[in-house]
């Protein structure tokens, strides 16, 4: 077994423990997305002020939150359609409320190039979720592309613990722009092809339907 494997297993293990007493002590899971929001709040207070790995602590407890409250919501059988719509729109909150601390550090401090990177985060973040939600209005399902929100959260962690925050907020803003590229191009690609399957099934419902008509 290698040593990302057994860290692995022992951190499920973790997660497993709290959502069990999460579980049981019948706390609701909304409660719990909403907890995390809050959470997050804070750190962005905490990056704000420059107290960049305290913020990245308090970021890796916002996470926690943010990985059992699913898990809760299955455990105690209240998953809903809200449920997953609430967790949503607050993970949406959260990731630009902690930019929103870190454009207030780079204001601060007179980086008016950090504070333009950090808002192409930004944007790049919110597009990312966005384009997936309107291409799966469009196609089945639209979950190409690398850099989603667990990826953005944990590059942030790793940059706010470890003083690195410039180079993880160029790498957010490539990828997840790239991301969005790549959903489009693969929206586009199997719009077409749902478009050019319903063109090629039309001639053949109208042949069976004369076929039908001439029995």
């Amino acid at each position: 077994m290698t040593y990302t494997r057994a860290i692995g297993i022992a951190c499920n293990k973790v997660i497993l423990l709290i959502v069990r007493a999460l579980a049981l002590s019948r706390i609701h899971p909304n409660v719990l997305t909403f907890l995390g929001l809050v959470i997050n709040g804070v750190a962005a207070v905490l990056l704000a002020s420059g107290q960049f790995f305290t913020a990245g602590l308090v970021m890796i407890g916002a996470g926690i939150f943010d990985m059992v409250d699913g898990r809760v919501a299955r455990q105690t059988n209240r998953v809903t359609r809200f449920g997953g719509f609430f967790d949503s729109v607050l993970d949406r909150y959260s990731d630009l409320v902690l930019l929103m601390g870190l454009l207030v550090y780079y204001a601060s401090i007179n980086r008016f190039f950090y504070v333009v990177l950090t808002a192409v985060v930004m944007t790049g973040s919110v597009m990312v979720s966005y384009t997936r939600a309107r291409a799966e209005l469009v196609i089945p399902q639209c979950k190409v592309g690398f850099m989603e929100r667990p990826e953005r959260v944990v590059l942030l962690i790793i940059g706010a613990l470890f003083d690195r925050m410039a180079p993880v907020l160029w790498v957010i803003a490539v990828l997840s722009n790239i991301t969005v590229m790549h959903r489009m191009i693969y929206t586009w690609q199997e719009s077409k092809r749902l478009e050019e399957a319903q063109l090629r099934g039309a001639p053949e419902a109208a042949a069976q339907a004369v076929g039908r008509t001439r029995s």
